[in-house]
């Protein structure tokens, strides 16, 4: 995993795939802000409201660097991809793209009650000047796959037996943690671990997550949440940030 820093933007991104990048931390000077709706809007015109808060505020554009999303199921493989496209086409149209690389982080779920009737955004998260002088970075959402979106690289796919939870969350847990030490980060830096799944939950957290994450005092939140993929079950994210509330 290659860090690459955006200069002009106040973070650098861990490289991802396509759609997204697979984490950022803001440059020194710096600090990540995250952003929670209490009111879920479309996913376009929330992404833009969110660029008229930044803006609003004294901030560019460039300075978005991730998105929480909530879709009404988990998608096919290639509904998934052809919802990508439309994503990463606004965020071209914004110039936010470098190098054919898109640096924002993303997480996007399936609420397993009260879903959404459309991809609906849930959070969002941005950099603004700090003289804080402590990490702040967002590691995005991630599920058993590894490597490119394809099905032949889920984990265990179709298995929802306990041992195949368990493989799957620790799979899970250990590209989190992979992707923290990439940017620059440990465990003690984190605020906030975000656990989804429609599974045993509290045995997986205890049994996959905690154990790895005893240096940290973050907050673990659990979502009864599918990952947007179908035949995958277990999804987190991770962040250390100042939280907010719209």
């Amino acid at each position: 995993m290659n860090l690459i820093a955006t200069p002009g933007y106040g973070y650098s991104f861990l490289e991802g795939i396509y759609p997204y990048s697979s984490g950022v931390i803001a440059d020194q000077g710096f600090e990540v802000v995250h952003v929670t709706l209490s009111s879920w809007l479309p996913w376009r015109e929330g992404i833009q409201q969110a660029r008229q808060f930044v803006e609003s505020g004294g901030g560019s554009v460039e300075h978005l660097c991730g998105f929480e999303l909530r879709c009404p199921e988990p998608h096919s493989m290639g509904g998934f991809i052809e919802f990508n496209e439309q994503y990463r086409q606004l965020l071209e149209q914004w110039g936010l793209i470098i190098d054919g690389q898109n640096p924002i982080a993303r997480t996007n779920v399936a609420p397993v009650q009260q879903a959404p009737e459309e991809t609906m955004l849930h959070a969002f998260s941005f950099v603004r000047s700090s003289d804080m002088n402590q990490r702040t970075l967002i590691v995005a959402g991630g599920g058993e796959l590894i490597g490119p979106l394809a099905m032949e690289n889920i984990i265990r796919p179709g298995d929802v037996s306990p041992d195949a939870l368990r493989e799957k969350a620790l799979v899970v847990m250990n590209l989190m943690l992979q992707r923290l030490r990439a940017l620059g980060g440990v465990p003690a830096d984190l605020t906030i671990i975000d656990v989804y799944t429609a599974h045993d939950a509290p045995s997986l957290i205890a049994e996959a997550v905690s154990p790895q994450l005893a240096e940290s005092s973050a907050e673990v939140v659990w979502f009864n949440t599918r990952p947007p993929i179908v035949d995958i079950e277990f999804e987190m994210d991770m962040r250390a940030a100042i939280e907010l509330t719209l």
